[in-house]
């Protein structure tokens, strides 16, 4: 299982449009949270790959949730 890390960038594409790239930067994290370079604080979310995610626009059906196994290298 791989897990956030501190300074990273993680990325997913919209499922909608897959050349729309959805970033964030992972500047604080916790056992239950990760905190982006914005101050947003998101909760993680359990994924069928068992890697950490979450949901960067909210919790509906189509929401686009990153995954700590895409990362911008």
């Amino acid at each position: 299982m791989t897990k956030f890390q501190i300074g990273k960038t993680y990325f997913t594409r919209s499922i909608c449009d897959s050349e729309m790239i959805i970033s964030a930067t992972i500047s604080k994290r916790t056992a239950k949270t990760v905190t982006t370079d914005d101050g947003k604080t998101f909760r993680l979310v359990n994924t069928y790959s068992k890697n950490e995610g979450f949901r960067p626009w909210g919790n509906y059906s189509m929401a686009p949730v990153i995954t700590s196994d895409r990362e911008i290298a």
